[in-house]
Order: structure tokens, then sequence, then C-alpha cells
């Protein structure tokens, strides 16, 4: 633990940070791959029934959900956090996921929360704790077994998922095992470098935030199966965080597992989930029981 406290970023340049922390930089051009996942959610979705947009779980204009329902009234029910470095993107962008998990049998939700500026992390963070336990007291009226609640979430998300872990829900008069099961994907396991990128604009960070929200060193709470996953084609920084997150979960006697999926970059790796036999979309299926 000592080691990954220190720091690993002193003496670096400017370039250093736009190269290995801004996503869209680093593939390029990012807009084909968000129409890509628009028309991927379109196709998932034209079959899905019974869906519930815009379900309320808070008073933020953006706290809201969309909620697909498995057939089956006891299905588990997987709760999904989008990313967009916590200032951009919407749970629409992310369609294809009970496009996937919906017909494999898992009830599934899209959470939105509200965006920095408007809102600083600190309450971006407390609004998807919020979205957590406000779908676990109102599983069954979604259509599934909130005793197997799973979450995950990519870029932003993915940070969130980890917060979610690491939060206390007895201190909420919920269970301390609320989550079974998790998938980070592609996280922003380390805040420090958003000081010095230009969307640290919208995100407002300072020190102390960033260092409140760090998550690579943070120990899960909630000691449930995790699976870490980044892809192989992002920035050698951006990996390091999945790493370091993957080895401190291990160290904390968290099971698990890390996929580096080669071929993939910040925005196809999660796209991956549109394909129920991809590497990922086989290990989530796993962990929720459902391979």
């Amino acid at each position: 633990m000592a080691a990954r406290n220190m720091p690993i970023y002193a003496g670096r340049d400017e370039a250093f940070f736009l190269r290995h922390f801004m996503p869209s930089t680093a593939v390029g051009d990012p807009a084909p791959w968000i129409a890509r996942a628009q028309k991927l959610g379109e196709e998932a979705t034209a079959s899905l029934k019974n869906v519930r947009w815009d379900v309320r779980y808070g008073e933020g204009p953006l706290q809201t959900l969309d909620v697909f329902p498995a057939a089956d009234p006891n299905a588990p029910i997987h709760l999904y956090l989008h990313g967009g470095y916590w200032r951009a993107y919407d749970k629409a962008n992310y369609r294809y996921i009970p496009g996937m998990l919906v017909p494999a049998g898992a009830t599934t939700v899209l959470a939105n929360y509200d965006l920095c500026p408007s809102v600083t992390l600190d309450e971006l963070v407390a609004q998807a704790i919020a979205a957590v336990a406000w779908v676990w007291r109102n599983g069954r009226e979604l259509g599934g077994d909130p005793q197997r609640l799973f979450i995950s979430g990519s870029s932003a998300g993915g940070h969130l998922v980890a917060m979610i872990l690491a939060h206390d829900y007895t201190r909420d008069g919920l269970p301390g095992d609320i989550v079974k099961g998790a998938l980070s994907i592609t996280g922003v396991h380390r805040l420090e470098p958003v000081l010095r990128i230009p969307p640290n604009d919208d995100i407002r960070l300072d020190a102390a935030m960033a260092q409140r929200n760090t998550t690579f060193d943070k120990a899960p709470v909630i000691r449930c199966p995790v699976i870490v996953a980044v892809g192989g084609d992002e920035p050698d920084e951006w990996i390091r965080m999945s790493v370091d997150y993957d080895t401190m979960l291990r160290e904390e006697g968290i099971p698990g597992e890390l996929i580096i999926l080669a071929g993939t970059h910040h925005y196809s790796v999660t796209q991956t989930l549109a394909d129920r036999e991809s590497r990922m979309s086989r290990a989530l299926l796993a962990l929720m029981g459902l391979a």
C-alpha cells in the first residue's frame, strides 16, 4: 500500500497529462464511437418490453433511472453508471447494455446523475451512492430481486462503482452487502491528474476533493467480487489506474479478476458489452450467475 501512495507524477509536463488522461485526445475523434453507441442502443432496446423511462430517485434535475425489466420478476438487478468525466454524457448513450443483459435474464437499470459543474464531485458521488440505496429499496417494484443487486460503470462511472463499494451502507440502515458483485470499466481511479487537464474547468476539483475521491487505494467496505476491466489500447497511465486498483483489491482479499481487453480503447471497451459472447460480457454474466 505504501508504494501506491507515493507521488508518481512529480515533474511531469502538461503534454504528459494530456496524452495519458484525456481519452478523447488519445482516441483521436470519438464522434464515430459515440454514434456507434447510439445505434447499438437503438437496435438493442427496440424489442425490450415494459421499459420505464426517467424514474426519479432523487431531487436533482438529472437524478433519474431508465428501467428495463427482465421477464422473470425474481431476476437479478444490474445498475449501470455512465461515464463522461462526471461532466458529460447520459444514460441514453449506453442502452446497448440492457440490450445484452435483459435477454440474458437481468433486470437492468441505467442511472443518470447531476453533472459538474452544476454539482461538486462530492455531491455527485453521494447521488451515485443514493441510487444504489433507492434501487435496493424499490427493486421488487422495478421487476427484480434486490437481494441480488449488481453494479457496473465505465470511466467516471467506473470511479463511482469504486466509491459505492467504499461506502458503509449500514450507516444508512441498509445491508452491508447491499451489492453482490461489481464491474469497474476503465475507471478514473486516480484524481490527482484531473487537476492538470482542461476538464477540471468543469469538474472543479481541488487537491482535498481529489484526495477524498481517489479510489485506487480505497479499500471496499462492501466485500463482494469485483471485476476490473480496461482497454489494452488505452494510454499506459490510464491502464495503470485499473491495474493499481485491481492490485489493491486483491491485496485486500477481494475476489475478482483484471481484464485487459486487447484491441480496445476508451470508447470501444465498454461497447463490447453489446456482444453477449465478448470476454467482458461473459465475465459479467458469470458474476451474476447468468452464464
